[in-house]
């Protein structure tokens, strides 16, 4: 079992080590970060989805945005589509449950947005679907993905893709990155005095 435990370990440390490598991610990052402060910053949001632990990554990087990452600072727009569960249990039960995310998409996105659509596989009919939705209403698209891309990436302006085929690696990595998204996002929109603020170890 301690082999195991090892192993797993050292793939996941591979994975990230194959993240940093790609100097194409940290070009990709950096580029959506300004898209999505700049977005902020007009007065726009940001709308963020997944399935399984991508929903709750989805939540995750959201309340980063709109609490706080490690300083305090003004709240930032952003909104998790997998939250209220009227919404999707309502959708899903009239409309199926691949328009749990275009549904909310067509009700409060906005030209001017920019929406993050997050799957390891690439291949999620709902945010198939929501990309789709998307594009039509004029927001930004960015997909944090996995493996080859799957479907998503034709419909993605920027899309993260994570050089794996294992799932938890691909999330784990994807946590790490969306960490990194919002400091820098941040940065972008108070600049680095946020350097200088004591580190908050939040709860």
């Amino acid at each position: 079992m301690k082999d195991l435990v090892q192993k797993q370990l050292a793939q996941s440390i591979a994975t990230l080590q194959a993240v940093l490598a790609d100097e194409t991610i940290s070009h990709t990052l950096v580029s959506i970060a300004k898209l999505t402060a700049e977005a902020m910053q007009s007065g726009h949001k940001l709308l963020v989805a997944g399935n399984g632990g991508s929903a709750a990554d989805a939540q995750h990087l959201v309340a980063e945005f709109v609490v706080r990452l490690t300083v305090n600072r003004a709240a930032l727009r952003a909104i998790a589509l997998t939250t209220d569960t009227s919404i999707l249990t309502a959708a899903g039960n009239d409309y199926g449950f691949d328009h749990l995310f275009s549904r909310q998409i067509e009700a409060i996105g906005q030209p001017g947005d920019v929406f993050l659509a997050i799957s390891t596989s690439g291949n999620s009919k709902n945010i198939v679907k929501a990309l789709r939705q998307a594009k039509m209403g004029g927001i930004a698209t960015i997909g944090f993905i996995g493996s080859d891309g799957g479907l998503m990436c034709p419909l993605c302006d920027y899309t993260i893709v994570v050089p794996s085929a294992v799932t938890q690696n691909i999330q784990e990595s994807h946590l790490a990155l969306e960490h990194i998204f919002c400091m820098l996002v941040e940065r972008f929109t108070f600049g680095h005095d946020l350097d200088k603020k004591p580190q908050i170890l939040s709860e």
